[in-house]
Order: structure tokens, then C-alpha cells, then sequence
């Protein structure tokens, strides 16, 4: 997470990312709403009010203007250590989040400041050596009742594996099975419920994306998420 490296590829990150995707025939936009959706309706099933929210690792905002559509009523905080990115996404979204830069070592907020904690395919950037104090960083803004969510690409599947060979801003990315990202999730102090894997189907298959549902244990999806808290999962 190098302010530098970010800030260099923030004006041509969208259209970087479209062209390494373009083998799922589907946008940016696509893989943002589908992981808001999720998140939205796990937390709707438990009748969860979500009041804050921090989308760590934000960046140019891709999953702002769906977390704007699922939580209307929330404050919500893009934290990232690219000033660049930062500008940029308070270009697109004015007025619609706070966006926070932070140093990429401590989370320039209290302790306890959010019910819902969000991270979307940001830890591949993150030198492994780093990884569990952010989440201890993550887990100290975390209200004691919140909820976190981490999405991550999963290194199995071999249209990821492509994606990420071709995207400019990869190129240092050191992508992380889930039972490794679990177990460093763990040591951060949260527990945690098992990985589920996600994105089987490319748009030309959508029609099959209705059984997505039952393949969660198959470690075959595009990407994985982990679901975590103060309590058990």
C-alpha cells in the first residue's frame, strides 16, 4: 500500500481494471455491486441497523455508489493512502462519504467507530508482514456488535490468475488463499466464519449464476470473502 504506487495508477485505474476483467464480459461496476449486495442482505437477514461504515482501502470509491444504494442512511468513510485516489473518488461521489487518507499503519479513527467494516481485493497490495496488525487496526474500529467483511481473489481459479497477470497495477500483487487469509484474520483477534467463494459463472453462463448459492464451499469461485467479528460468526 505505497501512496506512490496508487497515486500513479488512480486516473487509468478504471479502464485498467475493465481490460484485465474483460474475459468475464462483465464491468468494474459488476464485481463492486455484487459484493454490496451480499454484504447488504447478510445484514438485512439479521435485522443489523449499520450507522457506520468503512470501506478500507476505498481508493477511487468503485463500491461507494452501491454502498450508498444498500445502507441511504449511513456515514460512510473511504480510508486509503492514495491522497490521488482519494481526490479522485470525491470528484465522482462530492458529499456522498468522507474520505480519509491514512499512512497505511494506523487508522486515523477511535476506537469503536463503525458497525461495518468492508475491505474489497486490497490485501494482495499489502506485504504479508502487514497484514495482521491492519486487521488489529480494523478490529480496534470495529464496535463490539459490528461486522466485517474481507473479499479477496482467489489464487485457484485460473481467470483470476489471468486477470491479474494483465493488470498494470498487479504487477506487485502476492494474491492469498483463503484458509491463509483466515487464519491471519484469526490472529487479529476476530473470529471468523468459514471462507465462501464467489463468481463462478462469466456473463455468458449468467443464466447458471442462480446455483452460485450452493458452490460457496467449492474453492473454485473468481473470488472468496470471510466474514468476521468481536464474536463468533
Amino acid at each position: 500500500m505505497r501512496e506512490a504506487e496508487f497515486d500513479r495508477f488512480a486516473e487509468q485505474y478504471r479502464q485498467q481494471h475493465a481490460s484485465s476483467i474483460r474475459l468475464s464480459g462483465e464491468t468494474p461496476d459488476y464485481f463492486a455491486r455484487y459484493k454490496i449486495d451480499l454484504v447488504a442482505a447478510a445484514m438485512a437477514a439479521e435485522g443489523k441497523t449499520v450507522w457506520d461504515i468503512l470501506d478500507f482501502g476505498g481508493g477511487i470509491g468503485n463500491s461507494l455508489a452501491p454502498m450508498r444504494a444498500a445502507f441511504p442512511r449511513s456515514d460512510l468513510t473511504i480510508l486509503d493512502p492514495s491522497r490521488e485516489s482519494l481526490r479522485l473518488a470525491e470528484q465522482r461521489f462530492p458529499h456522498q462519504a468522507r474520505f480519509q487518507w491514512f499512512d497505511g499503519k494506523t487508522i486515523p479513527c477511535a476506537d469503536a467507530s463503525y458497525d461495518l467494516a468492508f475491505t474489497a481485493c486490497v490485501f494482495h497490495h499489502i506485504p504479508e508482514e502487514e497484514h495482521v496488525s491492519l486487521l488489529r487496526e480494523i478490529r480496534r474500529v470495529l464496535r463490539p456488535d459490528g461486522t466485517f467483511f474481507l473479499f479477496e481473489h482467489n489464487p485457484l481459479n485460473p481467470l483470476t490468475l489471468h486477470a491479474v497477470r494483465n493488470c498494470p497495477f498487479d504487477d506487485n500483487a502476492v494474491l492469498i488463499r483463503a484458509a491463509a487469509m483466515r487464519a491471519r484474520i484469526a490472529e487479529a483477534g476476530f473470529s471468523t466464519g468459514p471462507a465462501r467463494y464467489c463468481v463462478f459463472f462469466p456473463r455468458a453462463l449468467a443464466r447458471l449464476r442462480m446455483f452460485d448459492r450452493f458452490l460457496t464451499r467449492l474453492p473454485l469461485g473468481a473470488q472468496y470473502y470471510i466474514r468476521a467479528g468481536h464474536d463468533a460468526a
